[in-house]
């Protein structure tokens, strides 16, 4: 059994009573990473569910070190795009507070994967197509294998994310707009 790596960024940062929130894209469907794999949509689903009815929940690490969780991921999901995650680095612990200061300045932000591959195929080209994965944990890490996985935005209020949801939605109508 391998434990395997992969990194992708997220969207917020946000202090909360209880920690600091952040969320982002762990992984991202259809994106070759460095070492040139891909994830294919729904890979996650089947482990996804068993840690549902299992009651179990997917770890957050730093560096994908066991030894140091250094928080907890409330949301764990798969959408078209790929594996969203949203979860708070907990400040009780001493690494999750050097965590969140390092995320908070901008020094670290990027998320990366660990799980064990059950179904995979190559491509015509040659890389490996992951089909179904065993997700164990998702980590903050210095250098993502997918460098698209990061931790995305930052604000200082609950209402940090409601604000950039709706300048979202506005650029979104504006591009709309645009396009007709």
């Amino acid at each position: 059994m391998r434990l395997e790596t992969k990194f992708c960024p997220s969207d917020e940062t946000l202090k909360v009573a209880d920690g600091t929130r952040i969320e982002g894209y762990a992984s991202l469907f259809g994106a070759p990473d460095e070492s040139g794999d891909i994830v294919a949509k729904g890979a996650y689903a089947a482990s996804l569910k068993r840690m549902g009815a299992d009651r179990r929940a997917v770890k957050m690490l730093w560096q994908h070190d066991p030894l140091q969780p250094i928080g907890v991921w409330d949301e764990v999901r798969e959408d078209g795009r790929g594996l969203w995650v949203k979860g708070r680095i907990l400040d009780e612990v001493a690494k999750g507070r050097e965590a969140a200061a390092l995320v908070q300045a901008g020094a670290i932000d990027g998320l990366s994967i660990g799980y064990r591959t059950l179904k995979s195929s190559k491509t015509d080209k040659g890389q490996r197509l992951l089909t179904e994965l065993e997700l164990w944990e998702v980590s903050l890490v210095t250098f993502p294998m997918l460098s698209s996985a990061r931790v995305t935005a930052k604000g200082d209020s609950p209402d940090a994310q409601t604000w950039r949801d709706v300048a979202l939605a506005l650029e979104a109508a504006r591009r709309d707009l645009t396009d007709r």
